[in-house]
């Protein structure tokens, strides 16, 4: 594949648009992580950003994997491919080393499945393929482990730690949901560590149809009012559900406990993406602050789809320019129009700096890199290429 440079695609790269010291701390940032989660807004980039992420390090000789928790489609759609599986799926490096500075690794990716990844952990961990076949044709699982709210999350911390565990990555970039759906990913192995400690999740570990005798007088009356409510058959599913998992509790607390460690490592960061879209830097405003409650520092803001500014002039000298050369002819017709569309850009880029400058002081000692708006989507690995330029030139 021929490479495609910036100044082939005709797309403007400003001078200022990072400073060497900062773009080489997020090279930094790639260099020190095993896992690197990116997190955000919906709507900014985030999953070709990951990408731009992970290709980099391959591009720089690492063994690296992009995960996204996202079931749409984008991650594929970024590399060129019609679709993603839940194991992770090598790109050959012909496809994507052109213009790569040293000797190349490897490079993965997969679309995580929520459902998929349940089923595989329960056929792993089961003690025999009876337990397995007895658990996932049970219908209360078949019912959480595609509708219960935070499966989602759950699996992924489960296939973080497969990745991490399992595989020789040298680094695992994790695309997460927009911001608040990311908080729910963060705690979900505390969550699950929790739960699985609750009192009455202890009360389903007595056999099946003996928990009742467990639970005290008022336990008794809540669970005749639920399976009144909901039906006795769907009690009994799930008293048979917890029994069936019998000797996997465990385990799946162990790993998430490894999980939640790995979150706190030196070498797992996190790096915030957003748009200069006001709504946008207030999402990744609100993102920050609890990053930051929850002890979780940022290791980099990535602005992406920022306007440049074409000029040094001050705001209005390009409109008051434009005025000068109107009703000078044809020529200053034209150059009348150009300094009223300079004068536009340089106030959407202005209006854009002001919008940055509280996130940007709120992520510090983070560097700020920033990536101009460009004229395509990125739909291929050409495209992911051009982006990694802008973050890495």
């Amino acid at each position: 594949m021929a490479a495609r440079s910036p100044s082939e695609s005709q797309s403007y790269v400003p001078e200022d648009a990072a400073c060497p010291a900062e773009l080489e701390a997020l090279e930094r940032v790639v260099e020190k992580s095993k896992v690197i989660f990116t997190c955000g807004p919906g709507g900014v980039g985030k999953t070709t950003i990951a990408a731009a992420l992970a290709l980099h390090a391959a591009r720089s000789g690492a063994n690296a994997c992009v995960v996204t928790v996202d079931p749409a489609r984008r991650l594929a759609n970024a590399l060129g491919l019609e679709t993603l599986s839940n194991d992770p799926h090598e790109i050959p490096s012909s496809e994507w080393s052109a213009g790569a500075r040293s000797s190349v690794g490897r490079f993965h990716a997969l679309m995580l499945d929520a459902k998929a990844t349940f089923d595989d952990l329960v056929r792993r961990y089961s003690r025999t393929p009876a337990q397995a076949e007895r658990i996932v044709s049970n219908k209360f699982y078949q019912n959480i482990a595609e509708f219960l709210s935070g499966t989602q999350e759950y699996m992924a911390m489960e296939k973080l730690f497969e990745l991490t565990q399992t595989y020789d990555f040298d680094l695992v970039v994790v695309d997460t949901p927009p911001s608040r759906n990311a908080l729910d990913l963060l705690e979900a192995p505390d969550r699950l560590v929790r739960f699985l400690n609750a009192r009455v999740f202890r009360y389903f570990l007595a056999p099946t149809g003996a928990y009742l005798k467990v639970v005290g007088a008022a336990g008794r009356g809540v669970l005749k009012m639920v399976a009144k409510a909901i039906g006795s058959e769907v009690i009994d599913d799930a008293a048979e559900f917890f029994a069936a998992f019998e000797g996997m509790y465990d385990g799946f607390e162990q790993r998430a406990r490894t999980v939640s460690r790995t979150l706190r490592e030196p070498t797992t960061s996190y790096v915030l993406i957003s748009s200069p879209r006001k709504d946008a830097v207030s999402e990744a405003g609100y993102f920050a602050q609890r990053l930051t409650e929850k002890g979780y520092s940022i290791a980099a803001l990535i602005v992406n789809r920022t306007h440049p500014r074409f000029s040094p002039l001050e705001s209005g000298v390009a409109l008051g320019r434009a005025a000068a050369f109107a009703g000078m002819g044809e020529s200053g017709k034209h150059l009348e129009r150009l300094f009223e569309v300079l004068d536009v850009f340089d106030r959407i880029a202005d209006g854009e700096a002001e919008n940055l400058a509280d996130l940007a002081a709120r992520c510090a000692p983070a560097p700020v890199v920033v990536v101009p708006v460009l004229p395509h989507d990125v739909a291929n690995l050409e495209d992911l290429i051009e982006l990694e330029w802008y973050l890495f030139p």
